[in-house]
């Protein structure tokens, strides 16, 4: 399996403060960046512009989730910037092999998200095409929620299929990840994690990034 990865979203960050918040979290493998159109998901909150000023911002690598419609055409928008790894949900892309193809093209990281409705094996062999599959662990859209249990056995199936293929891929999980949650997502299976409040709620957030990657690890 590969090494444990905290991404911290911004999405629970003071967005009026954003370089400031960028420098609370100097010790997490990389941003998690939520893009939200209010079409594919009901939340609107940051593009092109903004993403291209936080990738100004911070030496850390930027991971970008797009919850957007067409992601076909604006993903290697925001690989074309820089963003080192750029995810499109497998419900809103037209060509999802071609697009990840385009991705690693563009020099960023592949990466394909499934709702938590969706199952993962009608994707399994695409997965060579892929340098990380999310499996949401809540509906996306929104921040806040409350960790699905009942994804851990998508998780243990992706985590056996990405093994088959070498472990090569990371296996993120993104939604209500927490002290209290992130254990069982890791003995699932995962070993990349996305957590908002978790962190940005928290007094020290770097203390709650240490936190996390020992739980998980």
């Amino acid at each position: 399996m590969s090494r444990t990865c905290i991404h911290p979203s911004i999405l629970n960050a003071d967005f009026a403060n954003l370089q400031r918040e960028l420098g609370r979290i100097t010790t997490a493998d990389a941003v998690h960046v939520d893009v939200m159109d209010n079409h594919f998901v009901p939340n609107l909150t940051i593009g092109l512009p903004v993403v291209k000023s936080l990738r100004a911002a911070t030496e850390l690598p930027l991971d970008v989730h797009l919850m957007i419609e067409d992601p076909d055409t604006w993903a290697p928008q925001y690989a074309e910037m820089g963003c080192e790894s750029v995810t499109f949900h497998a419900e809103a892309a037209k060509a999802p092999i071609r697009l990840a193809r385009e991705l690693r093209a563009q020099g960023a990281r592949s990466a394909m998200a499934l709702k938590p409705a969706t199952p993962v094996e009608p994707y399994l062999d695409m997965l060579g095409e892929l340098d990380m599959l999310l499996l949401m662990t809540v509906e996306p859209g929104f921040g806040g929620q409350s960790f699905l249990d009942l994804i851990l056995p998508k998780i243990r199936r992706a985590r056996a299929a990405i093994d088959d293929l070498g472990g090569e891929i990371a296996l993120q999980v993104d939604g209500g990840i927490s002290a209290e949650t992130i254990t069982r997502a890791a003995e699932a299976g995962a070993d990349t994690f996305v957590a908002g409040s978790a962190v940005y709620s928290a007094a020290d957030p770097e203390a709650a990034i240490a936190e996390l990657r020992t739980l998980a690890g």
